[in-house]
């Protein structure tokens, strides 16, 4: 193989990234700019000690992994998983950064109410 046939085959373009089909942009590590900007607040908040315990990205089981009596995998776990939670005045709170509320998120924020209790906070 010789050097320009080397470099031919190195200048495949990368394939296109990704896009989010609501328009988001990842920003900071975040799934969007708000979700960015909330997690500075939040860590802000955590700083001056109006909350405490702040964490990211917490998973939450919705309907546990389903198998036969043999084992074999039936079906996968449901999971919710919350942009923040953190304690405010003794009490957890869980929160979730929404640009849109799609189906499946709705039906989540139920599953979250029924199983665990616990109603989630929106901005």
């Amino acid at each position: 193989m010789t050097i320009d046939e080397f470099k031919a085959l190195r200048a495949v373009p990368a394939p296109p990234k990704k896009h989010n089909k609501y328009g988001a942009k990842r920003t900071g590590g975040h799934a969007s700019q708000k979700e960015h900007e909330r997690a500075n607040q939040l860590k802000l908040m955590q700083r001056a000690g109006l909350i405490s315990n702040l964490r990211e990205q917490v998973k939450y089981v919705l309907i546990p992994t389903q198998r036969d009596q043999d084992g074999n995998l039936l079906e996968k776990e449901c999971s919710y998983y919350a942009d923040f939670v953190y304690d405010k005045a003794g009490v957890t709170v869980v929160e979730d950064t929404k640009g849109f509320r799609t189906a499946e998120y709705r039906l989540k924020r139920k599953l979250m109410l029924h199983v665990h209790g616990i109603s989630i906070k929106e901005i």
